[in-house]
């Protein structure tokens, strides 16, 4: 007879880390290996996760972020020790650029991403919202699933961007990872990624 074990865990928390923790594995997978800036377009939760969890990935010498609200910018970067600029300056030249805002409009423009960037952008959560514009969405694109981004992710739908692979293939091989291009990961957030990590910390607190 199996016996069920049964846990309450903040699903925010759970969420924020795991959101960062699968942009972390599609960075590492995707990003140049010599990659050394990183860009932070917003300055919430989220972009304190990925800061976080991309430092783990990847050794940046530099770390800028860009926030809609300039004082929010200021006190993350105090906060972090890093860059408080402006939206262009982050993205020129950033190796890796992180969107984690609520954008209704594109503010993230392909014409400023050098050749060879990764973007994971986990932003702007709905049909008719955008963080990327179509050029930077023109890129080779990833996404966590495609059944769910044609559904809730306005950067794709809006864009009509074709989908080189989900991250599943990529971590699978089944896909080969597009290293040398400029790549897109399209994160809308599914609930597999949710329940893995909520075993990771049922796991660790049963040692």
């Amino acid at each position: 007879m199996n016996r069920w074990q049964w846990a309450v865990m903040d699903g925010r928390l759970i969420t924020e880390m795991r959101t960062a923790a699968v942009s972390a594995a599609v960075t590492k997978y995707l990003a140049a290996p010599d990659s050394r800036v990183l860009a932070l377009l917003g300055s919430g939760v989220q972009a304190e996760a990925h800061l976080h969890a991309l430092t783990r990935v990847q050794n940046f010498e530099e770390i800028r972020v860009w926030s809609r609200t300039p004082a929010h910018a200021e006190h993350f970067a105090e906060k972090h020790g890093i860059d408080a600029v402006t939206l262009e300056a982050a993205v020129r030249g950033a190796d890796v650029i992180v969107t984690a805002t609520n954008a209704l409009e594109p503010i993230l423009k392909g014409e400023w991403l050098k050749p060879g960037a990764h973007v994971n952008a986990v932003g702007s959560p709905r049909p008719n919202w955008r963080e990327l514009d179509d050029a930077a969405m023109a890129n080779t694109l990833i996404v966590d699933s495609r059944e769910a981004v044609l559904k809730e992710s306005g950067d794709v739908i809006l864009s009509a961007a074709t989908i080189y692979a989900e991250a599943g293939e990529i971590f699978a091989g089944t896909k080969e990872a597009p290293v040398a291009a400029t790549t897109v990961f399209k994160s809308v957030g599914i609930a597999i990624e949710d329940i893995a990590a909520a075993k990771l910390v049922y796991d660790a607190a049963s040692r």
